[in-house]
């Protein structure tokens, strides 16, 4: 691709973005905006003149800002002037408003109103006057209060007109006060004190905040004509900044009161344009061009650490005193701010608001998008431009704080230098910066407080409704869940003061293994519960110095881990035992001697060998190769799952020829080293006509053989006539060998793969979409997060991965688009190439009849480039376009339970109870009768329908065996042991066999104890909806009777919900 552009079909699609959001202003919608404007002017005018205004019209306000002496007698203002996006031809949807600036006149003002926020009352109570006179206006439909960049003290009028265009949806005019020339520039210079604030030792607080403040009003005007010079003329300009708006408002951390919003950016792009800054803009560039230009500037200039200026015209005229006083405002701005953007006075930052972890957010952001450009399909479009970037996505932990009606946040007053809420942020990042260290990579604190309906005249007062939003990106995991953080030597007594006053209690000597005695912390907890540790942390130390309750805080953590535990536990804590056992398996094979053909290679194929398993196996006490394992102080399960492990034979020219020859000398082998096994380990060996299972150390083991053939003619192209007659079973085995390395390697880089592949299986399973979707391909879907995260870096917690796949999932373009996993990382254009004609063989019929391609996902990797392996047959259309609706809808819901709700267990619950009034019947299973009761997440219970059959439980079957029976006769309860045995796999192959286009059989295979149902066959032309359900149904009902008998003994009961649809 080229460096400075998009290939040809992002460059398309840029095109079409911008026809989309950019508002061409027909001479309609130019109309209402000027008509608008005149009845605005038109209220204001009917104000009376020397109209005594006092506090009185906003006593909550004038007395949250401390302020006295406000009276005065409202003068007209004398100037209107349009800015904003409208002034320069910016305006992009949906946000269609026009900023109208009224300059307040200088007789409504006293010289020392900069002075302990009188300016700022005499301000919002000159809002008042001309929203009382706007409410009157018959022009106008409603006028509310909001605020300039969510500055409370700071509020403007949004105004709805009365008329409304189609163009226009939404439209309203935003009245900004402006101050030119109002006060003495040298009274509001940065160092000066001009609000009652006092430093330690009683001497006066220099308050930058507040002074900037006032002076943006004061260079309101002025700044935004430097930004309409700038862009007067330029659609290339005008199209970038569209672009980046576009661009950061899918970027919740930095579509912020404390980073960036559109005036900031006209402001950044004015910058690069002229010559102070480097002319890095000029008119022969296109729109992405400059979009590009814009974020390389932002991520990487030097120019960020001196601060950015602009040069008022004339400024190489002025003298060198003039010069030095301007390099001295520049240094004093400099000293006081993050991140200087001086306008041409030197006197006032465009960018005071801008904290230090707001551009840190703006940089990465700005990083990853270039990123984008540089490495995704079509210049990065999708992810740029299209993928939302919000809280719930972006960061690893997220934590709400509730603090409606806390004290302390505005304890010393709502409105110091700065206000109480914006302190309160930097408050709580600054002392979970140092809780965190090292583990943190960013942490970013968000008080989004302005309300759409506040009321500026009753005060501050509600601002706290609101709920505080703090995130955390993670550094690493290895650092994350570090349980011991190693403070201070003893001997350094300052560092140790210091250590002991932020930890407190949790602070403690410890010696350590090198000898160093130093303070510490310790955060305890079990090897399953490591991700606890940042949300213990963060908890400890909000509680420690903050006025807060555990009540009050939510921390997004632990919530799914519910879905994932067996009892009280995560069973992934048992899989190094199972790893052993593998171990020890693998070793007695290789040193089999008395076998044809030594084994010269074993692998494991199951998901429980990658972690990838949501229910790994425990060791069961029955599968010792030395009789009974431990002592048993509970039931044990009657079924072991048997875990797959594949073995490779040397090789030899005197295999038959034959494939059912082949597949019978295959299991002899197996046969033969079950024998020697058995003989020389005491391994308990269980031979079926298909499958020889080996108990040992706790599990069960089932032997595969992949024959060296078998292995050759696979590796060969996809399309050659060869493969067609490799046998399925070494096909298979092979495939799932090669998936099973690599999922093996990606685990290893990414140790939370594991969790995020488990919730979404266990996700999967739990809406019963077993059927629909195989393991691998989860495991390949969820893999695509960790390799391909762009726009976001990889997931370190396993509740935002689980989030972005159910994104993924949703927003897909399934139907154009191959799905290509380049597990390591070494396709190459030819690899791409191909797997792009495959794809397009794949939809060649979509011309003809969209319901008839397959595979409706198309899932590419290196070893399967045609998408045979795992979705060639399902999900087919209609189950992936409920997959995807599901996945919306789950999506939609967790983002919710993790911005807004409080904690209820039964909303987070919610995201794997699938409803059950979305199937036309529902069979419910005897919950005692499931080979692994204890896996069901949520009993099922149904009260709608027509109850068709019911029926009682099997006595033949138990899913336990008590720990007496073992007692008693431990052979005996050895024989009850069952190997694979699934008493719900056995219905849904008698079902198949029963009715094979029926109906369609969605089931949960993690342990569900229901079924659902929906029709497939029923179509009629002629007959009417009455007889339909008259006569069909009747006979439907009748079918579900069967289903019944079918299950008799397992079947609890039998719904019948609705009839089919009719189709022609």
């Amino acid at each position: 691709m080229d460096s400075n552009t998009c290939t040809d079909a992002g460059d398309l699609k840029v095109k079409e973005l911008l026809k989309e959001v950019r508002l061409d202003w027909s001479s309609a919608s130019t109309k209402l905006v000027d008509d608008t404007i005149s009845a605005i002017k038109e209220a204001i005018d009917n104000i009376p003149e020397d109209l005594k205004v006092t506090a009185d019209v906003a006593p909550g306000f004038v007395r949250g800002v401390g302020a006295d002496e406000v009276e005065f007698n409202f003068r007209k203002p004398k100037v209107f002037q349009v800015g904003g996006s409208y002034s320069i031809g910016c305006v992009a949807k949906p946000d269609v408003n026009i900023d109208l600036f009224v300059r307040m006149p200088k007789a409504c003002f006293s010289k020392k109103d900069y002075l302990c926020h009188r300016y700022h009352a005499k301000r919002c109570l000159y809002l008042c006057v001309i929203k009382k006179y706007l409410k009157l206006s018959s022009s106008t439909h409603k006028v509310e209060w909001s605020t300039l960049q969510t500055e409370a003290r700071k509020p403007v009028l949004i105004v709805f007109p009365a008329a409304q265009h189609s163009e226009l949806p939404g439209f309203f005019v935003r009245i900004i006060p402006s101050a030119k020339s109002l006060f003495n520039l040298a009274k509001l210079n940065l160092e000066q004190s001009n609000i009652d604030v006092k430093q330690e030792g009683n001497a006066p607080q220099a308050t930058p905040k507040y002074n900037s403040s006032i002076l943006e009003d004061m260079f309101l005007e002025d700044n935004a004509e430097i930004v309409r010079r700038a862009f007067l003329g330029w659609e290339e300009l005008t199209d970038a900044l569209i672009l980046l708006k576009v661009w950061a408002r899918q970027r919740a951390s930095i579509w912020a009161h404390d980073c960036l919003n559109g005036y900031l950016i006209s402001v950044i792009l004015s910058y690069l344009v002229i010559d102070v800054g480097g002319n890095h803009i000029n008119k022969s560039m296109k729109a992405m061009q400059i979009f590009r230009v814009m974020l390389n500037f932002i991520a990487t200039s030097k120019l960020w650490d001196k601060g950015l200026s602009f040069q008022s015209q004339g400024q190489q005229d002025i003298s060198k005193e003039g010069r030095r006083a301007i390099q001295e405002r520049k240094q004093l701005v400099k000293s006081l701010f993050p991140v200087i953007i001086c306008d041409p006075s030197a006197r006032f930052n465009l960018a005071f608001r801008m904290s230090q972890s707001g551009f840190m957010e703006l940089q990465d952001e700005a990083s990853l998008t270039l990123s984008c450009i540089n490495n995704c399909r079509d210049g990065g479009f999708e992810e740029i431009f299209m993928t939302k970037v919000d809280f719930p996505a972006k960061y690893d932990c997220c934590i709400r704080l509730n603090l409606k009606g806390n004290s302390e946040v505005y304890a010393s007053g709502f409105c110091l230098d700065d206000e109480c809420w914006r302190l309160y942020e930097q408050k709580v990042h600054s002392f979970l910066n140092q809780g965190l260290g090292d583990r943190a990579k960013h942490i970013r604190v968000c008080w989004r407080n302005t309300l759409s309906e506040c009321n500026m005249e009753d005060g501050f007062s509600m601002f706290d409704r609101e709920l505080l939003l703090v995130g955390i990106s993670i550094s690493s995991l290895e650092k994350a869940f570090q349980v011991v953080d190693v403070g201070p030597d003893a001997e350094n007594k300052e560092e140790v003061l210091k250590f002991r006053k932020f930890w407190g209690d949790k602070a403690e000597l410890r010696r350590f293994k090198d000898g160093r005695i130093a303070e510490s912390t310790v955060w305890e907890c079990a090897p399953w519960e490591r991700h606890h540790v940042i949300k213990r942390i963060s908890e400890y130390v909000l509680l420690q110095h903050f006025a807060l309750s555990k009540e009050s805080m939510v921390h997004i953590v632990d919530q799914l881990d519910f879905s994932l535990h067996d009892g009280v536990e995560d069973p992934i804590s048992s899989s190094g035992s199972l790893i052993e056992a593998f171990e020890i398996l693998s070793k007695r094979l290789r040193l089999l001697n008395d076998i044809p053909l030594r084994v010269s290679s074993v692998q494991p194929l199951d998901p429980a060998f990658r972690f990838t398993a949501v229910y790994p196996p425990k060791p069961h006490p029955l599968a010792n190769e030395k009789g009974l394992g431990r002592r048993l102080q509970q039931s044990t399960s009657t079924c072991i799952q048997p875990l797959e492990v594949m073995i490779q034979l040397e090789g030899s020219g005197n295999w038959p020829m034959d494939a059912v020859a082949f597949e019978r000398t295959k299991h002899a082998f197996l046969l033969k080293i079950g024998e020697s096994l058995q003989d020389c380990c005491g391994l308990t060996c269980i031979a079926t006509e298909n499958d020889v299972d080996f108990l040992m150390s706790g599990y069960a083991f089932r032997l595969k053989i992949l024959h060296e053939r078998g292995l050759s003619l696979v590796k060969k192209q996809v399309g050659n006539d060869q493969v067609q007659r490799v046998a399925s079973t070494d096909k298979k085995l092979f495939l799932q060998s090669q998936h099973s390395s690599m999922i093996n390697g990606l685990q290893g880089r990414y140790p939370i793969y594991s969790p995020v592949v488990r919730l979404a299986k266990r996700w999967i399973a739990s809406h019963l979409f077993s059927a629909s979707l195989a393991e691998e391909a989860i495991e390949l879907l969820v893999a695509r997060l960790f390799l391909n995260p762009l726009p976001f870096r990889a997931p370190c917690s396993r509740i935002t991965g689980f989030l972005r796949f159910l994104r993924l999932l949703a927003e897909y373009d399934w139907t154009f688009s191959a799905f290509v996993v380049d597990i390591n990382g070494d396709f190459t254009s030819d690899d791409r190439r191909e797997i792009d004609e495959n794809f397009k063989l794949s939809r060649k019929a979509q011309g003809e009849n969209l319901q008839t391609f397959e595979p409706a996902m198309f899932l590419a990797t290196s070893y399967d480039k045609s998408s045979e392996a795992w979705t060639r047959s399902s999900p087919n259309l209609s189950e992936l376009k409920r997959l995807v609706a599901y996945a919306r809808s789950s999506a939609n819901l967790l983002s919710k339970l993790i911005l807004h709700d409080q904690i209820d267990s039964y909303r987070w619950e919610c995201l794997f109870r699938t409803p059950l009034n979305n199937y036309d019947a529902v069979v419910l299973i005897h919950r005692d009768r499931l080979p692994y009761p204890h896996h069901l997440l949520f009993p099922s219970d149904l009260n709608q329908g027509k109850h068709v059959a019911s029926g009682n439980a099997t006595k033949s079957f138990s899913p336990f065996i008590s720990p007496r029976d073992i007692k008693a006769n431990p052979e005996k309860a050895q024989s009850k042991v069952m190997v694979d045995f699934d008493p719900l796999k056995c219905l849904l192959g008698d079902l198949e066999k029963e009715f094979p286009s029926t109906f369609k059989v969605w089931y949960d295979s993690l342990g569900g104890d229901a079924i659902g149902l929906t029709w497939e066959r029923y179509s009629s032309k002629k007959r009417g909806r009455e007889e339909t359900t008259g006569e069909e149904g009747r006979d439907l009902i009748e079918v579900l009777k069967a289903v019944g008998e079918v299950g008799k003994g397992f079947v609890r009961s039998v719904y019948f919900l609705k009839a089919p649809r009719l189709r022609n």
